[in-house]
């Protein structure tokens, strides 16, 4: 199994020192445009090897796709990262560019690779992998719902004074401040609804803060997060490296799914070797179908802007 991730900033070293420390691939590439900044951080990492006990190789390469070939899963992270005051879709203009050129690269090197789409605004940069890659679209996923997921967990288990454990929870629709859907109507704690823990009080701010999770840590550090990203997206490649049939939140074209076509928005699906095995649809209260709709209009005008 090799893996190769594109961008070797700070998300995308990330990406790849989680997907080494789990020891399930053989191989992961690390590609930059910046000159030795790649081999720099790969070579960084392969350090940690003997003292985190993984066997996982890391290679670093500047610009040359031709060592990515073969790649079983590409993560692309390239792109300018979200300053404070930035929306996601501001980034669209600068970024479209990038995602493009750097799609052509891969497929051309490795043509039946899985394609995992970190770079914002990441639901019209995934739609843009579907509408210029040429690949089915089990192969394309948008990592957005599983990074959300785990930050409206955090919440959670702050509001509810539980260990992470505990709870349970997912976050559909955008991968915007806006567009983010926290389904609390699923959310539980060990099988119990946290609505029959939490007040109105406690359950709005569980909700608002989550879906102004990556701007928070953005004001804090002045760019935005990697770890909780980074993470997001060894679990997604795990699912598929070892064909877990994993239920993950994840962005993917829709084709009448929850009453949407022709646009990637985050929808629960069963992750395993083949990509995207299947979307689960879950029954959504009509409030949560109303804001899923209005996600969906929100970007489908970013998508508007771009230029294929």
């Amino acid at each position: 199994m090799k893996v190769t991730v594109v961008g070797a900033g700070a998300v995308g070293a990330s990406c790849a020192e989680y997907i080494a420390m789990k020891n399930f691939c053989s191989e992961v590439v690390l590609v930059d445009i910046k000159e030795g900044f790649a081999e720099g951080k790969a070579m960084d990492l392969m350090q940690t090897a003997s003292l985190n006990g993984f066997d996982t190789k890391i290679t670093g390469t500047t610009g040359d796709y031709s060592k990515t070939a073969g790649s079983h899963v590409a993560v692309i992270t390239s792109g300018i990262p979200r300053k404070p005051g930035m929306t996601r879709e501001e980034l669209i203009g600068i970024n479209a560019g990038i995602v493009k050129d750097v799609t052509e690269n891969l497929v051309k090197h490795s043509p039946d690779v899985i394609i995992i789409v970190v770079s914002n605004p990441m639901d019209t940069m995934a739609y843009l992998v579907h509408k210029t890659s040429g690949l089915p679209k089990n192969k394309i996923i948008g990592m957005g719902g599983a990074l959300d997921s785990a930050r409206f967990k955090y919440r959670l288990a702050e509001a509810l004074e539980a260990p992470i454990s505990d709870v349970d929870g997912m976050v559909i629709a955008a991968h915007s401040d806006t567009g983010m859907l926290p389904l609390l109507s699923k959310a539980t704690r060990n099988g119990v609804p946290v609505t029959e823990f939490l007040d109105e009080e406690k359950q709005k701010y569980v909700i608002e803060e989550t879906k102004v999770g990556g701007a928070t840590l953005t004001k804090l550090l002045g760019t935005s997060a990697w770890y909780a990203p980074g993470a997001a997206v060894s679990v997604m490649v795990q699912a598929i490296a070892c064909d877990q049939k994993k239920m993950i939140p994840c962005s993917l074209m829709l084709d009448g799914e929850y009453g949407e076509s022709d646009i990637c928005l985050g929808v629960p699906a069963i992750i395993g070797a083949n990509g995207v095995e299947k979307i689960v649809n879950v029954t959504l209260t009509e409030e949560e179908k109303a804001k899923f709709a209005e996600a969906a209009k929100a970007v489908r005008e970013v998508n508007g802007d771009l230029k294929f």
